[in-house]
């Protein structure tokens, strides 16, 4: 992982990683069939811009001018816009959830650890608690899929 330098550039990164998010799950919602999947996909992609939210305020809070520009894409490399076509199952993406929330966890409590500002850093960590909630759906839904096979 990157070195920071400031607080702030801790807070961006982790605003990159949201816009991330946010278009991951949108691209499942548009793949998925079922309705109640794709509601499901569409919430955790809401969620995503609400924790953006968050973290902007925690910038603005550091005194850091917040731009409509969303900040260029990270690596996840999980689904690229020019792979429409691949043939992925539900349960692929139900795996690939649970892996991105996992990482995502991981990635907010090491960045809460880098953080000085107190409340920078109780933003992260509540952050991370709602990744723990989002890994724990797809593990239930998941869960629900291997019981039906």
């Amino acid at each position: 992982m990157a070195e920071f330098a400031e607080d702030e550039e801790i807070l961006e990164f982790a605003i990159v990683r949201e816009v991330d998010a946010n278009l991951f799950y949108l691209k499942l919602a548009a793949r998925v069939k079922d309705p109640e999947m794709r509601k499901m996909f569409m919430q955790l992609a809401d969620e995503e811009l609400e924790h953006k939210a968050k973290l902007e305020l925690e910038l603005m809070k550091l005194g850091r001018v917040v731009g409509d520009k969303p900040g260029e894409p990270g690596e996840q490399g999980i689904l690229n816009a020019d792979e429409t076509d691949l043939d992925v199952t539900y349960r692929d993406m139900l795996i690939m959830g649970m892996k991105k929330e996992e990482t995502s966890f991981r990635l907010y409590v090491d960045l809460a650890g880098r953080v000085t500002d107190p409340g920078s850093k109780e933003t992260l960590l509540s952050l991370a608690e709602e990744e723990v909630r989002h890994k724990l759906r797809f593990q239930m839904e998941y869960e629900k899929v291997l019981k039906e096979e």
